[in-house]
């Protein structure tokens, strides 16, 4: 007889990722694979970070660990950072380094809400985080959100359970861009019903123009109903170092440091000095690569266009597309699948982003140069016609 396993976990999926790249047959192609499953830039990390990292490595006490809050310099650094780009009020001591956007997601929420709990989710959904509250026995409880969610809707399912409204801005899947006075209102009704506003802004750098995404940092005591979370793997091109941030009160914090030092004690201490050099060096080359990538959003619009065209594109943002298939007759996954096992085009069906999703598409153009979003209109017009 062998031992259990988690029940609670193993009723999970698994990694989705992780499914749709064995779809694809090796060895049967005669043309690249456009792989758009998942949003890894194309570009590697800036070579003065690479060097800077080469430097670090030989510098006393480097592998050490941390604070589990992380570095101060680099608290505060993230502090005055969001201050200045939300035009609000961040301290260092409301901020909490974490090993990746996914770490501070689980750790928040572990703060904030146990088994038989419940909060509110966008649909469709990014599927960690749904994965992580059901790990935690905290039910997902689903309002429509392609474009954004309304928040009399959200605010009808909020009941005596409900522990927080999590959203994703720019969005994953849809790459939608909720408007700062959506992002205000669900703060406001998050905060007169005790409750909190869990926001991931992982993609927060690539909106067009410099406005803030929203105004909530800027409202005093923020800190009652507000839990923030960011990532550098995107901007920065920094996946493999696994940095980024919760910001939120002290209060919270303080649960929030309890579970940190559980999971990984702190974030890998090269990779925080590694963050902390590109959030003071690199500001020109990320505005670069966020122009580089405004221009790749704007020719996979245009390659929409295309006459002939039966997918439509629904929304678009940031790193990402969410687009509705003609086929009334199957499912996202197997629309998936055949892209491709048959037509060397890979992406997510919007089944793996919640329920509701079967008519629709994830594609995840980082990786993907301007001049292929034609390449990935001509395979999916090759799919109709092969359909």
């Amino acid at each position: 007889m062998t031992y259990a396993v988690n029940p609670a976990v193993n009723r999970i999926e698994a990694p989705p990722i992780m499914e749709a790249q064995s779809w694809v047959r090796p060895g049967l192609r005669n043309r690249n694979l456009l792989n758009l499953c998942q949003a890894v830039p194309s570009w590697s990390c800036a070579r003065e970070l690479e060097d800077e990292v080469a430097r670090l490595a030989h510098e006393p006490g480097i592998g050490l660990y941390t604070d589990i809050f992380g570095i101060p310099e680099l608290r505060a650094a993230i502090a005055t950072h969001f201050s200045a780009d939300y035009r609000g009020k961040v301290a260092a001591e409301n901020v909490c380094v974490t090993a990746g956007c996914n770490q501070a997601f689980a750790a928040a929420i572990m703060a904030i809400a146990k088994a038989g709990d419940n909060v509110i989710v966008p649909v469709p959904y990014f599927f960690n985080h749904t994965m992580w509250l059901g790990m935690l026995g905290v039910e997902a409880r689903f309002v429509s959100g392609i474009g954004e969610p309304d928040p009399a809707e959200v605010a009808k399912l909020i009941d005596a359970g409900t522990r927080a409204i999590v959203l994703c801005s720019p969005n994953n899947p849809t790459g939608a861009i909720y408007a700062p006075e959506t992002i205000r209102a669900l703060f406001e009704l998050a905060r007169a019903r005790g409750i909190a506003l869990v926001i991931d802004e992982t993609y927060k750098d690539f909106r067009a123009g410099d406005a803030p995404a929203h105004p909530v940092f800027s409202i005093a005591g923020w800190e009652d109903a507000f839990i923030h979370l960011y990532s550098f793997s995107k901007a920065y091109a920094m996946t493999g170092y696994r940095v980024g941030a919760i910001t939120a009160s002290t209060r919270v914090l303080a649960e929030i440091e309890k579970i940190m030092d559980c999971l990984a004690i702190c974030t890998t201490h090269i990779s925080q000095r590694a963050a902390l050099f590109a959030l003071s060096q690199l500001e020109a080359w990320k505005r670069s690569k966020i122009a580089m990538m405004q221009g790749r959003l704007s020719a996979l619009r245009q390659a929409f266009r295309r006459d002939g065209l039966h997918y439509e594109l629904v929304s678009s943002g940031a790193l990402f597309a969410y687009v509705k298939h003609p086929f009334g007759d199957e499912t996202a996954k197997q629309v998936a699948m055949r892209l491709a096992g048959e037509h060397d085009l890979l992406c997510l069906p919007g089944s793996m982003f919640g329920p509701g999703q079967e008519q629709y598409l994830r594609i995840a153009f980082a990786n993907a140069e301007a001049s292929d979003m034609e390449t990935l209109v001509d395979r999916l017009v090759e799919s109709q016609n092969k359909a």
